[in-house]
């Protein structure tokens, strides 16, 4: 051994003086010749091969050279130093013995404010060194923290990316190497940490990220305030490298933090957040972790949750399917932290940022998932905050609370959940956002099983039916809510639901009424098929079942109804709906059909209601008279409610009224719910009204009164007493003369229809006069422009030759020549020839 040290001794001395040329050519001012001479240490010493023994022979008479070659001006001089320097550290058996020359020197140069070093190559190379220095002398750095510490400080934000990563490595490297003396100085690279993580490089974060771990974790602990507000933001990284380190520093600090305790409602919602990460191998990671940290924190508090290991071991009753329960340790650690963790949640579904939102969205139903029943003591502010989650537009967000809701529909009971909501439905705090509370709702009772929803559908269903409910707002979103409410009722409960089966239809009904979206309302209306289907029912029946109740529920606020009460559009979709069963249920439905069409109540509301009443009695075999019964109240119908409403008022709105009552009694008239034996006998009092509407400003209002006319002398005309048909015609025959087309034609065939209505019983002779002016008029209008016209008025003196053919032809010779196309008239004559030659026509002799 003596021989092998001396031998060694030997040789670096041979080395060292084949150097001393070289050394003091360090010192010269030439550039060349600085640059030569270190070069040739470096070929005579590092890549000559020798033995570790003589390099640290050969180190200790270099070092100093070579340490002041680090500020020389020529880049090529320092970055050879550094090379060689990095060499030796790594040779050398006993590099440590170098520290109290290298570690200064290095602090001077990269451990200052500002940067000393211009190549960021040479910076780096420099960091490499730093770490080297620290794997290779390891604890015998201790001494060194101070200047390690002030060189990582300058270089972790340092410009250079690669530095910075680097650093990073050196970082985690020092804390593991010496911890007992890098925690008394971690703290101060948090800052230049915190500074460094928001750098565009992934790999750079990544590395800050490890770093940050290591400082916290061998450190004081007194800045996880600082450093968790910006871990947070990185696990909403787009790098998934990113998102994967710092989802392994936090679930590290769970494991292995020294205070762990004292951050776990901290740390748990970060782990959390990444179990439902888009990436696979990073949800696996963060459940890895999370699982991990339960079973340690359940060893370690093993007497205090003993009971629960011995007896809790089964998941509740119907626990989500397809879902793993977390283990006791992670449910309990979640228990005891909710109370903390809420607020925060609450906090951040409020941030500005919609990752951030989404983000904690999802980790809500993962809290909710592991907290289970104990949710029930953060009820209220759990409600609360999903209230207003709902009104979020990103649609993801309300996706997600939603689903935690329905986790509290799964976890809590029933008269829990539902004090609060059911209260909070029927008088939400916001008319804007009225709607939220019934979408919370919704999502609740879908969590909730059917044997614990069945007892309280009573209350949900009377709660829902409230007029503050189902009649207040007329909001699509809202409706849309409050369908989705009953749609779920009907799907979890099925067949129980025909216990709130009124209710529940009522609901439906008032949906179908307040709603203007087509689809929203074929959407409720197939509710109501469905209703009906689980108890076995088709919509008929359904309503059969309550129609009782639902006029009785009409009946009941009838006197206070205006064009704005939404049981007017109730009533209009319940007649409608039923079909033929309304006509079982006349008793109860002319008393609200007579109050809503007095004379003193709202007019636009009187219009609404004709105008439902047309469409039904159109059908009547189908709906009012589908039994028959409409005409035993057929004369009551016209005398007190058609005939007040005729009566002429001023003003456009009541004019328009008159035009839907017309239309209401043309229905009427056509439907065949009234019989001709009925109308006569009501003819007197009605007439009157009907002639007087052929005057009416609206051409509309003209026209039902035509054709109202009509009908009236098509079933009852032959009936007619001859003063009677005389007051019809001379209006009849005004109308001729109408602005309307449409009501000129209709006028033409009422006065057809007035002639088809003579009888033998009317006298030519007596009423002469009264046909030589028909004729008159008649035959003026055989000049229309309109040849349609003409060919409808010749039609008409054809039909009414029969009934005086010596006046007609009279008066048809008399105009003859006048007329602008005798053609017409010509016919006419040689059709009264024709006919006077078949038969000899009454009072012609």
């Amino acid at each position: 051994m003596a021989a092998t040290a001396g031998g060694e001794e030997h040789v670096s001395s041979e080395v060292l003086r084949g150097l001393a040329h070289h050394l003091n050519c360090l010192n010269e001012d030439n550039k060349a010749t600085r640059k030569r001479a270190i070069e040739f240490i470096k070929k005579e010493t590092v890549d000559k091969g020798l033995s570790s023994g003589v390099l640290q022979e050969i180190f200790s008479a270099l070092l100093k050279p070579l340490l002041k070659c680090l500020s020389d001006p020529m880049e090529r001089c320092r970055e050879t130093a550094i090379s060689v320097i990095t060499e030796f550290i790594r040779c050398v058996p006993k590099p440590e013995e170098f520290l109290p020359y290298l570690m200064p020197c290095l602090a001077q140069r990269f451990g200052e404010n500002e940067i000393l070093e211009p190549a960021e190559e040479l910076r780096l190379s420099a960091v490499d060194l730093l770490s080297l220095t620290v794997e290779v002398c390891g604890k015998h750095l201790a001494p060194y923290v101070s200047e390690m510490i002030r060189i990582l400080q300058r270089t972790i934000v340092d410009p250079f990316p690669d530095v910075k990563r680097e650093s990073c490595r050196c970082t985690v490297k020092l804390a593991q190497t010496v911890p007992e003396h890098f925690h008394m100085q971690a703290d101060s690279l948090v800052k230049p940490l915190m500074m460094t993580i928001t750098h565009q490089h992934s790999r750079v974060r990544v590395a800050v990220i490890e770093a940050t771990g290591s400082v916290i974790q061998h450190g004081s602990g007194r800045n996880m305030d600082d450093v968790l507000p910006h871990l947070s933001q990185r696990f909403l990284d787009d790098s998934p490298q990113v998102r994967k380190a710092v989802t392994a520093v936090v679930g590290n600090w769970l494991l292995h933090l020294r205070d762990r305790y004292s951050y776990f409602h901290k740390l748990i919602p970060l782990l959390l957040s990444n179990t439902t990460d888009e990436i696979p191998e990073i949800r696996l990671l963060a459940a890895d972790l999370w699982k991990r940290a339960g079973t340690q924190w359940e060893k370690e508090n093993e007497e205090d949750i003993k009971d629960k290991m011995d007896f809790l071991l089964a998941p509740p009753a119907h626990y989500p399917p397809g879902v793993d329960r977390p283990v006791l340790g992670c449910r309990e650690l979640v228990v005891r932290n909710l109370g903390r963790l809420i607020p925060a949640i609450t906090h951040d579904l409020t941030d500005w940022l919609v990752p951030t939102r989404i983000r904690t969205s999802q980790l809500l139903s993962v809290l909710l998932l592991h907290a289970e029943d104990h949710s029930t003591q953060h009820l209220q502010p759990l409600l609360e905050t999903l209230y207003r989650t709902c009104t979020e537009t990103e649609k993801e967000v309300v996706k997600n609370c939603l689903a935690a809701a329905k986790l509290i529909g799964t976890f809590v009971p029933p008269p829990v959940f539902l004090k609060l909501l059911l209260d909070r439905v029927n008088t939400p705090h916001s008319s804007a956002c009225s709607w939220a509370p019934l979408m919370v709702l919704a999502a609740v009772l879908q969590g909730c099983s059917k044997p614990l929803l069945k007892p309280h559908l009573q209350q949900i269903a009377d709660t829902l039916v409230q007029p503050s409910v189902c009649q207040e707002y007329q909001q699509v979103v809202y409706l849309q809510q409050l369908l989705t409410c009953v749609d779920v009722l009907l799907r979890q409960c099925e067949s129980d639901c025909g216990a709130v089966s009124l209710q529940l239809l009522q609901v439906l009904i008032s949906i179908q009424s307040l709603s203007a979206e087509p689809q929203l309302i074929a959407k409720a209306l197939e509710s109501a098929h469905f209703l009906g289907k689980v108890q076995d029912l088709d919509l008929m029946e359904l309503y059969r079942q309550h129609m009782g109740q639902l006029l009785d529920w009409l009946f009941a606020s009838v006197s206070s109804w205006s064009s704005y009460s939404p049981q007017r559009l109730q009533l209009h979709i319940i007649v409608t709906q039923s079909g033929p069963v309304i006509g079982e249920f006349l008793n109860q439905l002319m008393p609200i059909v007579n109050s809503c069409l007095q004379p003193d109540r709202d007019k636009e509301m009187r219009m609404s209601i004709f105008t439902m009443l047309a469409k039904l009695l159109l059908d009547g075999s189908n709906t009012l008279d589908s039994q028959g019964r409409f005409r035993d109240e057929a004369e009551s119908f016209l005398c007190n409610i058609l005939l007040p409403n005729l009566v002429w008022k001023a003003g456009r709105t009541a004019g328009a009224l008159r035009t839907s009552a017309l239309s209401c009694l043309l229905a009427l008239l056509h439907g065949g719910a009234i019989t001709p034996g009925q109308l006569l006998c009501l003819e007197e009092k009605l007439s009157p009204h009907v002639l007087s509407s052929l005057e009416e400003d609206s051409q509309m209002g003209r026209l039902m009164a035509c054709r109202s006319l009509s009908a009236m002398l098509k079933l009852i005309g032959r009936s007619m007493r001859q003063d009677t048909l005389n007051r019809i015609y001379p209006e009849l025959l005004k109308r001729l003369d109408d602005s309307n087309a449409e009501v000129r034609a209709a006028a033409l065939h009422g006065v057809g229809l007035w002639f088809s209505s003579l009888t033998k019983d009317y006298s030519p002779e007596v009423c002469a006069p009264h046909l030589q002016l028909l004729f008159q008029q008649l035959l003026l209008h055989l000049d229309d422009p309109n040849p349609a016209v003409q060919d409808q008025v010749l039609e008409i003196l054809k039909k009414a030759s029969v009934v005086h053919p010596v006046l007609l032809k009279r008066e048809a010779e008399a105009v003859k020549d006048k007329h602008r196309s005798p053609v017409y008239c010509e016919q006419l004559l040689q059709h009264i020839s024709s006919l006077s030659a078949e038969t000899t026509a009454p009072g012609s002799e």
